[in-house]
């Protein structure tokens, strides 16, 4: 769980987004959306395939334009 201590001097909203970077890398709301709602076997497969081809697709567009 992520946990943010109040430094001396600072601010609420800097605390905010340290907290917030905090939970981005720990993948913390990632989690709770995949678990929102139940998605078939099948279709994490379809979006990973899909995500695997866009990737695939912008590096080669990255490299041709060297």
């Amino acid at each position: 769980m992520a946990t943010v201590k109040l430094r001396k001097g600072s601010s609420i909203e800097a605390a905010i987004q340290r907290l917030r970077r905090q939970v981005e890398r720990e993948g913390t709301l990632k989690k709770t959306r995949e678990k929102r709602a139940y998605e078939k076997p099948s279709r994490k497969k379809y979006r990973k395939n899909r995500r695997a081809k866009y990737n695939q697709r912008m590096k080669s567009i990255e490299e041709h334009n060297w």
